[in-house]
């Protein structure tokens, strides 16, 4: 008779049976679910441990300042802001702000 012990999930090769997506914590099978059990293990891998919060924008606010002052054509702040996702007084705001500052 042969006795086998297996290693948890995280200690072998990434692989994860149909049996252990069930059991996977919530937040990891959301993501498995939607973007791929090797992604949902990339991230148990990086931030395991971690408090992690994402912002409600994707972009930072300077990347977004310089982009919109850089596509602005005179013509299409409401394009902006949508785009941005801003209020279109937000952009004539950075815009102003930016024309102030040269």
């Amino acid at each position: 008779m042969m006795i086998v012990t297996e290693r948890p999930a995280e200690e072998r090769e990434g692989a994860v049976t149909g049996d252990e997506l069930d059991g996977l914590n919530e937040v990891y099978r959301d993501i498995a679910d939607e973007l791929g059990i090797e992604t949902a293990l990339g991230i148990f891998r990086l931030f395991h441990g971690t408090q992690v919060s994402f912002p409600n924008r994707l972009f930072s606010k300077e990347y977004v300042r310089r982009a919109i002052c850089r596509e602005f054509n005179g013509k299409n702040a409401r394009q902006l802001a949508k785009k941005y996702n801003y209020s279109e007084r937000s952009v004539w705001r950075i815009l102003k702000e930016e024309h102030e500052t040269d």
